[in-house]
C-alpha cells in the first residue's frame, strides 16, 4: 500500500505506522506490515518479536499523549492486496458522548440478551460507530480537540522517531 509521507508516524524494517488515512478520527493509527502476508507466522522472526515492542510504544504514545477515554487494538481484514495490520482505535470521551447522542445507535442494545446492556456499551458498538461516522461518512462529526496532523506530529515526538525519507 502507498500510504502519502504525511500519514506515516514510524517505520522500520519490518513495520510501518501511520494515521489511517480515510479516518477524521486523530490518533486512529494502522501497523502494517511491510511484507505482503496475512499470517503472523509467515513473518521473519525479527518482525515477530519487534511487533509486541512497537506495539507497546505505540499504545504508551497514544495513552500519555492523546489521552482517550479507551484504546482498542486489533487486528480486522483480510482483504487482497493488504498486508497483516493493526487497528489503534482512540475512544475518547467526546467521541463516546457523541455515539450515546447518536439514536441509530441504540439499536445496537435490542441485540444483546444482558439487561445492563442499556446501561453501557462494549468496544465492539464503539469501533462500529467510529468506522461508520469517522471512516466512512462522507462529513464526519467536528473533531473536539487536536487535528489529525497536529496528532501526526506529536506522536512522532513522541515516539522519538524520525520524519520517514
Amino acid at each position: 500500500m502507498d500510504i502519502p509521507t504525511r500519514f506515516i508516524i514510524h517505520e522500520s524494517r519490518y513495520w510501518i505506522l501511520n494515521q489511517r488515512m480515510d479516518s477524521a478520527l486523530p490518533g486512529y493509527l494502522m501497523l502494517s506490515a511491510k511484507q505482503m502476508t496475512n499470517s503472523l507466522a509467515a513473518l521473519p522472526l525479527e518482525a515477530q518479536a519487534e511487533l509486541g515492542k512497537l506495539q507497546a510504544r505505540i499504545q504508551h504514545a497514544i495513552e500519555a499523549d492523546l489521552r482517550p477515554k479507551r484504546l482498542y487494538i486489533g487486528r480486522f481484514g483480510h482483504d487482497a492486496g493488504y498486508s497483516i495490520h493493526f487497528h489503534f482505535i482512540p475512544v475518547y470521551d467526546w467521541v463516546e458522548a457523541l455515539f450515546w447522542l447518536d439514536e441509530r445507535y441504540r439499536l445496537l442494545q435490542t441485540f444483546g440478551s444482558i439487561d445492563s446492556a442499556l446501561l453501557q456499551t462494549d468496544g465492539a458498538e464503539l469501533m462500529l460507530f467510529v468506522w461508520r461516522e469517522f471512516c466512512e461518512r462522507p462529513v464526519p462529526p467536528p473533531v473536539q480537540g487536536p487535528c489529525v496532523d497536529d496528532v501526526i506530529a506529536a506522536l512522532r515526538g513522541a515516539l522519538d522517531c524520525e520524519l520517514p525519507r
